[in-house]
């Protein structure tokens, strides 16, 4: 009967109560099929190896097309700016460009000192990187500039490679800053230490108390509007621009009050005005800058990459993995050759790009070109401009970073292994640096992830009445193990760090010391096998007694059939004997002994207590691939099961791992893909029919 039939007419089915409809829908889809094992599976679905692709060949090819395709991949801009709403995007970003850029020339200003640089290059490294990446980039909201952790990276660098002291007036300021500015850019081309909290209370005594007012009246002010934008977000149609403000109000009062001449509190000093010409970097300076580089690389694109789709997932568009590391890296090697110091983007610029309406690259564009405007004619206006300010800007941004201190919380409730994480990189990072920090947070990640995986959630499957769905016995109350059938699954792939695991678990969830009666079988047959063997040497001693008194040759032949028994008996008793530290050898090199063994050997003929079911099943659906610890571990617990009279099956395995089984010999003439199914209810099923091993399989076979 067809659902079609069965539900009837519309109006008809819509006066029916939600059970019988649900009721209906239950019995109208009934699926019935034959049992699939690996074997009918390849051949119902004429499997065959996946053709290998020769991706070089690609490489080689050359046309107008690919051509085209290849250029249009590696410059976004050539895809989106011909399609470019202007009458719906425009606006938005250029209300939003030149906000990002008001935020741009303080945080620029401040961050250039953070690493250790005159303000100027600040300047550069928030024009000509974000304008690369306007051409390069795929996300439209991030904010790529200068970034103050990267910005404190860049100085512990400058500072450990290019020393230089606050206090020589003498020194001339281009000569002064010649190499930091050297160090900083070559280190841009490659893409730090953080002074330790130490450090900071060490040099707090020596703090000047005119520098130190400024600073907190400066950062008290920037909160009180940060707060009143929090506020009055729906009502105002940009943020205040409040760093903007305090750099107007901060200079204008410095030149004032003559804070310049002779007084406590540094100003910015002399910022030149205009463009520099491109210098190639120092190739010298490359051993020296790799390790730092290749940190602050990976610092710099986890958190572009990041924010980046944060904000793609958030809009509803794509972000290219691979363009965003092409273009976050031109923006760095073509921002070097420019003496920029290395950026990223910044979480607090993005957040203003997005929420004043930014919609493409676009905004990222004007703000470069506003901020191209400062260095090359109103830069020298913030020449009296406190150092303290800006040093108040740093940290009243960094506020975002210290929030995140209260994840420590939601953490400790949703997942206690990231809180972990986070905790071991916040110790490294700080007790040690950046980039040491940063190690240490990766190889603890990666240790975490294999000790997650040694300790996998291991269940015993039960039906759900009335289906074909298995489910742990223990979460599912009305779940029943299928008399005769104990089901076994692992939540984590089985490979050379569980593997032990996952076959311990294994004996132990099935309620049966396997390895305990392996160990008394193996005593009793050879006790039974040594009183065999004295009561033929008896027979033996006895015949040659009674041969004594006949013919010679009667007497040969006796003994010739006696030391042939004997021979046999002692080479079958050899087979038994296996040392404490050594591996069974193979009992079945042929695959010729079956379930033809002599009655005499099975658990109940030995007195030993039998298992309660005849039949396991591996649920192998979580594996993801195959070593050979996983392929020895798997041959054994056939090994171990069928030696106390229990068959194996395999159920669920994926395409891929059936291959690896494959190239890895693990199918032979004792186990077969007559083992495998395509799932659990089959193997279930299969072996409910068949409570004994099937007939194309010996009971035994090698122990690896």
């Amino acid at each position: 009967m067809g659902l079609a039939d069965a539900s009837g007419p519309r109006d008809t089915q819509a006066l029916l109560s939600a059970t019988q409809a649900m009721e209906l829908r239950r019995r109208d889809y009934h699926m019935e099929r034959p049992l699939l094992n690996q074997e009918h599976l390849e051949e119902l679905g004429r499997w065959g190896s996946a053709p290998r692709t020769r991706q070089w060949r690609t490489w080689l090819q050359c046309s107008h097309a690919r051509a085209r395709a290849l250029l249009l991949q590696h410059l976004p801009v050539l895809v989106w700016l011909p399609r470019y709403p202007v009458r719906d995007w425009l606006l938005g970003d250029l209300l939003s460009g030149m906000s990002v850029a008001i935020m741009q020339l303080p945080q620029g200003l401040a961050y250039a000192f953070l690493a250790g640089l005159p303000p100027v290059f600040g300047l550069y490294s928030s024009f000509y990187p974000v304008f690369v990446y306007f051409l390069f980039g795929t996300s439209r909201h991030i904010s790529v500039g200068t970034f103050a952790v990267m910005s404190v990276m860049v100085g512990s660098v400058t500072e450990s490679l290019a020393p230089q002291t606050l206090n020589d007036s003498p020194i001339n300021e281009t000569t002064r800053d010649a190499d930091p500015v050297q160090v900083a850019s070559t280190l841009s081309v490659l893409v730090g230490l953080f002074q330790t909290v130490l450090e900071v209370c060490r040099k707090l005594p020596q703090s000047k108390v005119g520098t130190v007012v400024t600073a907190a009246v400066a950062g008290v002010v920037l909160v009180v509007v940060k707060l009143l934008n929090d506020k009055l977000q729906r009502q105002l149609p940009m943020p205040i621009p409040g760093e903007l403000l305090m750099l107007i109000g901060a200079t204008g009062i410095s030149y004032g009050i003559g804070l310049r001449d002779g007084s406590e509190v540094d100003v910015v000093g002399n910022i030149s005005a205009g463009l520099v010409p491109p210098v190639a970097p120092n190739t010298q300076l490359f051993s020296k800058l790799v390790g730092s580089a290749f940190t602050i690389a990976v610092v710099g694109f986890a958190i572009a990459i990041s924010l980046g789709k944060i904000f793609a997932l958030r809009h509803g568009y794509r972000v290219d993995s691979n363009q965003e590391l092409v273009a976050l890296g031109l923006s760095n090697l073509i921002g070097g050759i420019f003496q920029c110091f290395p950026v990223s983007c910044s979480m607090s610029r993005s957040l203003v790009q997005e929420s004043t309406g930014g919609n493409s690259q676009v905004a990222g564009a004007i703000s470069s070109l506003f901020i191209l405007l400062i260095i090359i004619k109103l830069g020298e206006l913030f020449r009296d401009l406190p150092k303290a300010v800006l040093a108040a800007i740093v940290i009243v941004n960094l506020k975002g970073m210290l929030r995140q201190l209260s994840d420590v919380c939601s953490l400790w409730k949703a997942n206690r292994a990231d809180l972990l994480i986070w905790l071991v990189t916040f110790a490294a990072t700080i007790l040690l640096n950046m980039d040491l920090g940063l190690m240490v947070a990766v190889v603890f990640s990666l240790l975490l992830v294999v000790v997650r995986t040694q300790m996998p959630h291991y269940s015993i499957l039960g039906q759900v009445p009335d289906t074909d769905i298995y489910r742990d016995v223990t979460e599912y109350s009305e779940a029943k193990e299928v008399p005769g059938v104990k089901v076994f699954r692992s939540s984590a792939t089985v490979y050379f760090a569980n593997a032990d695991f996952y076959s311990d678990a294994l004996k132990q969830r099935c309620g049966v010391d396997v390895d305990f009666l392996i160990s008394q079988k193996k005593k009793l047959l050879k006790k039974r096998e040594q009183l065999k063997l004295k009561q033929l040497q008896k027979e033996e001693k006895l015949q040659k007694q009674a041969a004594s008194s006949k013919g010679t040759s009667v007497s040969i032949n006796v003994n010739t059939s006696l030391e042939d028994m004997r021979s046999n008996n002692v080479e079958d008793c050899k087979v038994m004997q296996v040392g404490p530290g050594d591996k069974m050898e193979d009992t079945t090199a042929n695959g010729q002994e079956d379930s033809k063994a002599p009655d005499g050997s099975t658990l109940k003929a030995l007195g030993l207590p039998q298992p309660d079911f005849h039949s396991l099943i591996l649920d192998l659906g979580a594996l993801s691939f195959v070593d050979t610890v996983c392929l020895k571990s798997l041959k054994n617990i056939f090994h171990d099961f069928r030696e106390i009279e229990v068959e194996v099956y395999m159920a669920a395995c994926h395409s891929p791992v059936v291959s690896q089984l494959e190239a890895g010999h693990f199918f032979d003439a004792s186990i077969t893909k007559k083992h495998l199914f395509a799932s659990v209810h089959d193997a279930v099923t299969f072996a409910l029919q068949h409570p004994r091993p099937v007939p194309d399989s010996p009971v035994s076979v090698t122990r690896l």
